[in-house]
């Protein structure tokens, strides 16, 4: 076997998915193929430190007793990611030294949320001429931003409930006006544009909660999705993957569904990460084999239709009537143990190690060019 390919994990990271990005770049360390990949750590701490992390140190990044979470430790010694010609380099920084310096070949950007997940450090890389696993700079910033996830969705025809926009400055009357203008009708979502893991997203029954739900939502970003809610809908998500070597075709799971036991039937930040009896993701999908098939065909025109490249999950409603309304499409999934992406790819045989392998060699494959 060959020498084993260098590379360098990002997690951590500035927006409001930190802890998430660190219990991901955990779990991928955890089952990453150490024959094949020798594995380095930049974490981003809050303030935007850059910081060294051994694999080992980065493997221990877990949930602790079920409310606390995993952070990066900006105390850490100082990592520097440089370029010397074609030559890309980690290092750490010792005061004006540059010390333990190895050659990297492959990026993997374990970053949920802005400035991870929003095509920032997509470019960053790009500028470093390094290789990275996941969605390109365009690509990662329409997936972020819901607003324009809605936009690349209605010019391909996909179907997606109605929404408009909303900003921070905004008074709720104002907002509540363009509401009535559009025809939208409550309950209502108010969410962060580019926010993610549920963060900051409020339900609304009716115009009186309007105010609040846009005051939470714009703590988070000065960009706001309100958008109509999903009476009787089923939340069921597909896991998609780039072509395997040789093929063009892009790789879809059979659909999950994520079924929610509180009673507001939200599945929340809380839900997903600090309190999973809360909800049960059944894989598969208990559905009907056409709407099953046509799930698969949106999930996979999705990923197409803003040029997603590596990974992505799809989520959608699917209403009793057999309607399909698809509601985002996340180009940096969450890869905890309890995550809905590695879980569809293992129901469909795939194991988390070759699934974190497949992604590396996807990377490997891309040329460096403008993505």
């Amino acid at each position: 076997m060959g020498q084993a390919v260098p590379v360098v994990f990002f997690f951590g990271g500035q927006s409001s998915e930190h802890e998430i990005s660190c219990l991901t770049a955990a779990g991928i360390l955890g089952a990453l193929d150490r024959t094949r990949y020798q594995p380095y750590g930049i974490g981003i701490a809050k303030d935007g430190t850059w910081v060294r992390y051994d694999a080992d140190d980065l493997a221990r990044l877990v949930a602790g007793d079920g409310t606390t979470m995993p952070t990066v430790d900006a105390s850490r010694p100082r990592a520097v990611l440089g370029r010397d010609g074609d030559r890309v380099w980690l290092a750490t920084r010792v005061d004006d030294r540059l010390v333990d310096e190895v050659d990297v070949q492959v990026g993997f950007p374990v970053l949920h949320g802005p400035f991870g997940e929003d095509g920032t450090i997509q470019g960053l890389l790009e500028m470093r001429g390094l290789r990275y696993v996941g969605a390109g700079v365009a690509a990662s910033a329409i997936g972020m931003d819901k607003r324009l996830t809605k936009m690349a969705f209605a010019a391909a025809g996909l179907p997606s409930a109605p929404w408009v926009a909303a900003s921070r400055n905004e008074d709720a009357a104002t907002v509540a006006a363009r509401v009535a203008q559009a025809h939208l009708a409550y309950p209502l979502y108010v969410k962060p544009a580019r926010g993610g893991s549920s963060v900051g997203v409020c339900r609304v029954e009716d115009e009186a909660g309007l105010a609040q739900a846009l005051d939470d939502a714009g703590r988070w970003d000065s960009r706001i999705l309100v958008e109509q809610g999903v009476l009787g809908g089923r939340e069921i998500e597909c896991a998609v993957l780039g072509p395997a070597p040789g093929s063009q075709e892009v790789r879809v799971t059979r659909p999950g569904e994520i079924i929610v036991r509180t009673d507001d039937a939200f599945y929340d930040y809380e839900a997903k990460y600090l309190a999973p009896d809360e909800a049960d993701l059944e894989v598969p999908a208990v559905l009907d084999p056409d709407i099953e098939a046509r799930v698969q065909d949106l999930a996979r025109r999705a990923f197409t239709a803003i040029g997603a490249e590596g990974l992505s999950r799809v989520d959608s409603f699917v209403l009793p009537d057999g309607t399909i309304s698809i509601i985002e499409i996340n180009t940096m999934p969450g890869f905890t143990p309890i995550s809905m992406f590695p879980k569809l790819w293992q129901d469909q045989g795939m194991s988390y190690a070759d699934l974190i392998s497949d992604l590396i060699e996807q990377a490997l494959r891309r040329p460096l060019t403008l993505r």
